[in-house]
């Protein structure tokens, strides 16, 4: 290799090196932009009734605010008083299941009673994990803060793209060579078509899981059902893990009353993740965004080992985004060219040395995928 070719070499490398150091503000730039996008789309679509771009932006960030904040109006106070309730119910719980497995333990023959479990030992081997958790709890405070920093880090920076979309687009289109900005203002408005309709699609998906939830948990009256609702549409958004982290409070309340209610719950999220997964998204998402369930669940573990809980969050609209790049760079722009530029050389040499006598070569019936023989041969 030649010492350019070195540079070069060594300009990638230490290039790649930086990008992954800094890769989780990359991943709050991707999650600025992707909220950008949508607020976007949502002020267009103001600006096509007749509004102005300015109140059609200030329209669509106050039902941004507004949803936010119905969010946390409607999940945190009952889940504060649920909390409360449930931090001396359990210890009722626990006191009676303790007392259930010593009436057990009297009626049972002594040869099976080392089998029994015995609370109090269980609670002994927890002890070290309750004390571990504690002891991490300025840790926790200061992880949350990080968490408060990185929202307005995020919101400061939509604020920024959304106020003039169109420049920083231009920005990175100036980042790749000049025959190829054409080709990449083509494949950013693909991505932004295909976030766009994951957005609707997801914002409908979420919304009918949320209303279904509502509905019967307020069926079997378990307390908080509406807050229960809204966190099990919000999680929605996660695809797979979602509707476990979202099943785990509503059947720690139901147990609170009693505890058929428990696998109530856990019946009743079943079924709407069942129909959900094979009814809703597959006619929500059937025109937005096709995905195969394997490249979503792989996205999600590879992006939550390396991005942590933000990673898990946006593992689908990056997902999308990235294969519309791969296939429109990688696919188009070079695999299929590759060939391409291949069978024209080929046909130039051939069409140069045209070998129509020989039965055996295989030269000829590529020239006849182009033109006819007699026309080759009238020519030499």
């Amino acid at each position: 290799m030649k010492l350019g070719q070195w540079i070069g070499l060594i300009a990638i490398v230490l290039s790649l090196y930086i990008l992954w150091q800094i890769r989780e503000v990359l991943l709050l730039m991707f999650a600025a932009v992707v909220l950008a996008t949508t607020l976007n789309r949502l002020a267009k679509r103001f600006q096509s009734s007749g509004m102005k771009r300015g109140f059609a932006v200030l329209l669509s960030v106050a039902i941004f605010f507004a949803g936010i904040i119905g969010f946390f109006w409607l999940i945190v106070p009952p889940f504060a008083q649920q909390f409360q309730e449930l931090t001396y119910r359990v210890p009722q719980g626990l006191g009676r299941f303790n007392s259930w497995l010593d009436t057990l333990r009297t009626r049972i023959p002594s040869e099976l009673l080392p089998y029994i479990p015995d609370l109090n030992s269980l609670i002994q081997q927890a002890q070290p994990f309750v004390n571990r958790l504690l002891g991490n709890s300025f840790a926790f405070v200061s992880s949350s803060l990080e968490v408060v920093l990185k929202v307005l880090l995020v919101l400061v920076l939509t604020g920024m793209l959304l106020a003039n979309p169109v420049a920083y687009r231009k920005v990175f289109v100036r980042l790749f060579p000049s025959f190829y900005r054409r080709r990449v203002e083509g494949i950013l408005n693909k991505c932004e078509i295909s976030l766009g309709g994951w957005v609707t699609g997801a914002v409908i998906a979420m919304g009918v899981v949320g209303l279904m939830s509502v509905v019967g948990l307020s069926i079997l009256h378990v307390k908080a059902a509406l807050a229960l609702g809204v966190l099990a549409g919000f999680l929605n958004l996660i695809p797979n893990l979602g509707p476990t982290m979202s099943v785990i409070p509503a059947m720690a309340i139901a147990l609170l009353d009693e505890p058929w209610k428990a696998i109530a719950v856990l019946i009743l999220y079943f079924i709407i993740q069942q129909t959900e997964s094979n009814f809703i998204t597959p006619i929500v998402m059937a025109h937005q965004v096709s995905l195969l369930p394997a490249v979503t669940l792989i996205s999600q573990l590879f992006f939550v080992t390396f991005f942590g809980f933000l990673g898990l969050f946006l593992a689908l609209p990056l997902t999308v985004v990235a294969k519309i790049w791969v296939q429109e760079v990688l696919i188009k722009d070079v695999l299929d060219q590759w060939g391409h530029h291949q069978q024209e050389t080929e046909f130039v040499i051939v069409s140069k040395y045209p070998e129509v006598d020989d039965p055996w070569t295989t030269e000829t019936s590529a020239i006849d995928k182009e033109q006819p023989i007699d026309n080759i041969l009238s020519k030499d």
